[in-house]
């Protein structure tokens, strides 16, 4: 059992693999995760096995693929994100109190929206962007995405503010969270830049002609009301091979989170092999490499997609400017490995000449 009372004392306690004298807290930390979003990820694994259900009974379509994509994306991305929210407010900062009912906010507004995501699927209709005011359900959910999708966004803003400025487990890990955090504010304010991308007409899964107010796919001047959302895509993530896709930004800046504490973890691994990843100042240097890195690759597909180009047909100025950002990343890293030597070897000889 659980418990998300900043104040409380935990009932059960997750202790991660101990390994003493390495500086190492993401793996030694021992954490008291966050209630509200904890339902909020079981809600969203339980909705997941539906989706999965529908994709094999339901044979429904919208824009080319099954009705039940969406939801099930949704509920993915947001069961991952929640957990990653949970276990991150749960660690020791100042305003937790503050943080705790900001993190009720996110959940109760993150089910409310996936949920009218799932009805909308189950009724054979589309969610997001839906202008068919005859319908009054769909006007339900409209209102639901008009106060949810803000609440999300400005509960995210003071999480960020608020933890942007505190020291949290050690140097590598703080600054994947910072970095992390403001990344995925910035995939959230890129959501709204769907909004104008013009009107599409669209049928739903009954054929019923439907208009949506805008949509994630951009299209060069003049496709007005064309069904660009539904123009082929590619496997799994369908992000569109014809224009640009919005849905691309708003995926690597919302994750990079997860990335980013990934990395923190498998330095963390190497440290005893590579006696320059012990320093914990080393280890924050590589991580802030890789979330420069996350910001230029987030920029990067946002410029993309704004030029309506697709991901996988790249023009050459995309493949330079891509390729500079490799070697840059590669540069940077190569930089705060030798920085890392510099700083060991003065430390060797600091105490070397304190002993002699």
């Amino acid at each position: 059992m659980v418990t998300s009372e900043p104040t409380a004392r935990p009932q059960h306690e997750l202790p991660a693999t101990r390994q003493p004298g390495r500086g190492r807290a993401l793996l030694d930390a021992t954490v008291t995760l966050h209630r509200p979003l904890l339902g909020m990820v079981a809600l969203m694994a339980g909705l997941a096995v539906v989706c999965l259900g529908g994709l094999l009974v339901d044979d429904r379509m919208l824009l080319g693929e099954s009705v039940w994509v969406k939801p099930l994306k949704f509920a993915l991305a947001f069961g991952v994100y929640g957990l990653t929210l949970a276990w991150l407010l749960s660690l020791p900062h100042k305003g937790s109190r503050a943080t705790w009912w900001l993190g009720v906010v996110f959940a109760i507004t993150g089910v409310l929206d996936v949920g009218v995501i799932a009805l909308q699927a189950a009724r054979g209709s589309f969610s997001h962007f839906n202008n068919l005011d005859t319908d009054p359900v769909n006007q339900f959910a409209q209102r639901v995405f008009m106060s949810g999708v803000p609440g999300l966004f400005l509960a995210s803003v003071l999480i960020m503010l608020i933890l942007s400025w505190q020291r949290l487990l050690d140097r590598p890990t703080a600054r994947a969270i910072h970095a992390g955090l403001a990344l995925a504010v910035a995939a959230m304010a890129i959501g709204y830049l769907m909004g104008f991308t013009g009107k599409q007409l669209v049928h739903d899964s009954s054929g019923q002609l439907v208009e949506l107010i805008a949509g994630h796919t951009v299209l060069p001047d003049g496709s007005e009301l064309v069904a660009r959302d539904g123009l082929p895509g590619m496997p799994l993530t369908h992000w569109s091979t014809v224009g640009g896709d919005l849905r691309i930004p708003h995926f690597v800046g919302l994750h990079a989170i997860q990335a980013l504490l990934l990395a923190v973890v498998v330095l963390a691994k190497l440290a005893p092999r590579y006696p320059w990843l012990r320093d914990e100042r080393a280890r924050a240097r590589v991580i802030g490499v890789l979330a420069l890195g996350c910001a230029a690759t987030l920029w990067l597909v946002l410029w993309q997609a704004l030029r309506a180009q697709p991901l996988v047909h790249p023009d050459g100025l995309t493949l330079a400017l891509f390729g500079g950002l490799v070697l840059a990343v590669a540069g940077l890293l190569r930089v705060a490995y030798l920085r890392s030597r510099e700083d060991g070897e003065g430390a060797h000889e600091r105490r070397t000449a304190t002993t002699s």
